[in-house]
């Protein structure tokens, strides 16, 4: 070392230093989790799998309800989690809004299982090409709130992957990813929105009230509004009903004026390689809808019926939270400013 040094003055010597712990920063950047979230798994029966969450959505806060899903996947299920979110490659920040761009995609190739909250995005067919060869993969996906419009593509947009466009009209892909892969596109607002809650009706689905992913739960109001569901394939298994609420709080009284309506269903998908995969789909899954323990619950068992392990769900499933979950309420142009992938370690 003193060799190494000689004839190189102290200050030159700190300058080498500095360029090199920038050339480490630079490289940890990409591949050790500053564009994304990695948790490793504790003990449980997920241990030796990987869930991949994907954020992407400009209204409903899913760069804070990814995260606080995968702590629980891993830290009381054993399962190996990723977060991805949407990052501004200029201010290499969360940008929800920026819909060009959700670094980590790559991690798709070896995911057992892929949570989705996305909406409207427009991602080029470098990362589009990770989603399609998952769904081409028949592996199992679970969609939450706005995931039934997950993609948008302008009309000059002449990607391959056009037919995931929510209103696409490619044969076989009638109205795009949401309506092939999870069961229903965006249609409208079923209650009135950010005026009228969702109080979830279980009792009333008496043919799918035993099914394993609703083990253990029993009560679930968010303030999301419900989402109108024209109609789901013949194969939809329907879990819950959705009851308009008059407000915003959950001992508000439910809206019988208005119709129940599907927002939470498995069903299956076949891609274009011919390969089947599990679904499980719900309208709701907002930031502040994540509040509610059975909704988390129900995400968790629906983790495990995607990744045949129904057998292990129990009637006391641990969703508490690891750390402090603080979710802002959702809204056009309400996020953060200035969060960077490690505010959510």
């Amino acid at each position: 070392m003193k060799n190494l040094h000689r004839g190189v003055s102290t200050s030159r010597r700190w300058i080498m230093l500095a360029c090199v712990m920038l050339l480490i920063g630079s490289v940890s950047y990409g591949q050790h989790g500053e564009m994304w979230l990695e948790y490793s798994g504790g003990q449980g029966p997920g241990k030796g799998k990987t869930v991949v969450l994907i954020s992407g959505d400009d209204e409903y806060r899913s760069e804070e309800g990814m995260p606080m899903l995968a702590k629980i996947l891993s830290t009381h299920h054993g399962f190996d989690t990723k977060v991805l979110f949407a990052i501004d490659p200029e201010k290499k920040e969360i940008i929800p809004n920026y819909k060009s761009n959700i670094p980590g995609l790559h991690f798709l190739a070896d995911a057992d299982l892929v949570i989705m909250l996305m909406r409207f995005r427009e991602l080029p067919d470098d990362q589009m090409k990770f989603i399609d060869d998952y769904v081409q993969s028949g592996k199992p996906i679970i969609g939450l709130r706005t995931s039934t419009h997950a993609f948008n593509y302008g009309k000059d947009n002449q990607s391959k992957y056009r037919k995931y466009h929510w209103m696409a009209n490619e044969p076989g892909w009638e109205k795009g990813f949401g309506k092939k892969i999870l069961g229903e596109t965006w249609v409208a607002h079923h209650g009135h929105h950010a005026v009228e809650g969702t109080r979830a009706m279980i009792d009333g689905v008496s043919h799918s009230s035993k099914h394993p992913i609703l083990r253990g739960v029993k009560d679930i109001w968010v303030a999301s509004d419900v989402y109108t569901v024209n109609g789901l394939g013949e194969d939809a298994q329907v879990l819950m009903h959705g009851a308009v609420t008059h407000g915003m709080t959950a001992d508000t009284p439910v809206n019988w004026e208005k119709a129940l309506m599907p927002v939470a269903w498995i069903q299956t998908y076949t891609s274009d390689a011919g390969n089947t995969g599990k679904v499980f789909t719900s309208t709701m899954g907002a930031s502040v809808d994540l509040e509610s323990a059975d909704l988390r619950k129900l995400v968790v068992n629906a983790a495990y019926w995607c990744l045949n392990m129904s057998h292990q769900i129990t009637e006391t499933t641990k969703v508490d939270y690891v750390g402090a979950y603080n979710p802002t309420m959702f809204g056009f142009d309400n996020w953060r400013r200035g969060m960077k992938v490690a505010d959510f370690k």
